[in-house]
């Protein structure tokens, strides 16, 4: 932008200097003449009365050498006699002695001026003046040179104020973009300090009001969820109490198992809901409690707050709806890589991913219906395989859209395909040529498992760009 303002600065300042340059200059060239040629003719006039008095030779050149002592002046007398050198063609001369008119004219040396003067008695004397073209655009270069000087800083002037104001506008308008892809990928915290034009510093306090307004609406939408949660609880109180007069069987401790899980994860969304904002890859929360991070068990080594160990998430989510699988006389094969498979997600992402797939299995097809639940590993990437005996997904583009209801669908799709893009990853959706139903598969990007203390690539590339706003 800085160089494209400078360039029309640049054409526009030239384009006016030249309009102004050339006539000028033409003048310039014109009133030199024009000066040069006034003053031989004056000249040449101071010795006209010279020659009425007398025309003695000496006399005459003396008085020629005091009016012009270049030697451009000369006197033709009667007789063919001449007082200097002449420069005048001999039939112009002829026609000056005829006519006894003042003739001036151009020639190939310069410039000529004949001057009759009547002596008497028909006698002619013509005084001639002589201008050669160095008198003629004398001053002229020197005249161009310093207008062509004052035009080049007229040009460079208007150049460096068009670059200063297009660094103005164009660091006003870096630190709006900085701000608004800081504020895309989660730091809610950003603010611009409103700088430059009035239009731009007027899009800065828009753009601080928007993020105000913003992080209000997540405040109250965060409120409203807690609250509903909390809302749960009343009834999950009533199950409890319903278990409990069921007496000790194995139908009473599935069900008491299944209470406590869900129990445990509304405690997990209140909890969550109620810590301050901090919106991660899903537009989740990343600044969830030290309990909702619990370290992975078996792990080789620690991973941070946004990597997670797909095979044991997917492990212990598989065992939970195994459970509920079991009480609906459904088949269910649970394969989990025994490689280690670290994802760039946090735990309670991917947990959501599988919840959201395998939910939808349960929603959409009737008791009885087998599925299969697959995580394998590739060379840079985890693959995720949800499949079942359902009908299957008879649009399976239409359902990627989120709040889509065919079979096997819904909003589950959505949170896949932005776990899946937070990670470089993807989501297909096909059928299954095992079980002939619907088949889900998400791709997600290998994170590489940090050895001694070392951060993931995609969290470094993140930290380095918050340090870059800042």
């Amino acid at each position: 932008m800085r160089r494209t303002l400078a360039g029309v600065a640049l054409a526009v300042t030239t384009m006016v200097a030249l309009s102004f340059l050339i006539p000028l200059a033409l003048l310039v060239r014109s009133e030199a003449r024009n000066q040069s040629i006034t003053a031989a003719e004056q000249r040449a006039a101071a010795v006209a009365p010279v020659l009425a008095l007398t025309t003695d030779p000496p006399q005459l050149r003396e008085a020629a050498f005091g009016v012009d002592p270049s030697d451009h002046l000369s006197i033709h007398l009667p007789g063919s006699r001449l007082i200097g050198t002449s420069h005048a063609p001999p039939a112009l001369l002829a026609r000056a002695e005829h006519d006894s008119e003042s003739i001036a004219q151009t020639i190939p040396a310069g410039w000529d001026y004949l001057q009759p003067v009547v002596l008497g008695q028909g006698r002619v004397a013509v005084v001639e003046e002589f201008v050669p073209h160095s008198d003629l655009t004398r001053g002229v270069a020197a005249s161009w040179c310093v207008m062509a000087v004052l035009a080049l800083g007229l040009v460079v002037g208007s150049v460096l104020v068009a670059d200063r104001l297009a660094a103005r506008v164009v660091r006003s308008s870096r630190g709006l973009s900085r701000a608004a892809l800081a504020l895309g990928r989660g730091d809610l915290d950003t603010r611009v300090e409103p700088l430059g034009p009035p239009e731009l510093h007027e899009a800065g306090l828009a753009f601080n009001a928007m993020a105000d307004r913003m992080l209000e609406l997540l405040a109250t939408e965060r409120e409203l969820v807690a609250d509903l949660s909390h809302r749960l609880r009343t009834p999950l109180t009533v199950l409890h109490l319903a278990v409990e007069r069921m007496g000790p069987t194995a139908d009473s401790a599935r069900i008491t198992a299944a209470i406590d899980q869900l129990e445990s994860e509304l405690h997990s969304i209140i909890t969550t809901a109620r810590t301050p904002l901090a919106v991660g890859p899903m537009g989740l929360n990343l600044r969830a409690p030290a309990a909702r991070r619990r370290p992975l068990l078996g792990a080789r080594a620690p991973l941070p707050a946004d990597c997670c160990a797909a095979g044991e998430v997917v492990g212990r989510r598989a065992g939970f709806w195994s459970v509920l699988a079991q009480q609906q006389d459904r088949a269910c094969e649970v394969t989990v890589t025994p490689e280690d498979a670290p994802v760039e997600l946090p735990e309670d992402d991917l947990a959501a991913v599988i919840d959201a797939l395998v939910g939808n299995v349960f929603r959409y097809t009737g008791p009885g219906t087998a599925f299969a639940v697959r995580l394998e590993r590739a060379a840079q990437s985890v693959t995720l395989t949800v499949e079942d005996a359902g009908p299957g997904i008879p649009d399976p583009d239409g359902a990627m859209a989120r709040g889509a209801s065919a079979a096997s669908t819904g909003l589950g799709l959505d949170i896949a395909r932005r776990a899946a893009a937070a990670t470089r990853g993807s989501v297909h959706i096909g059928s299954s040529a095992r079980l002939g139903g619907a088949r889900v598969v998400v791709t997600f990007g290998l994170a590489a498992a940090p050895a001694s203390g070392r951060v993931p690539r995609a969290l470094r590339r993140r930290r380095r760009g918050r340090r870059r706003d800042d």
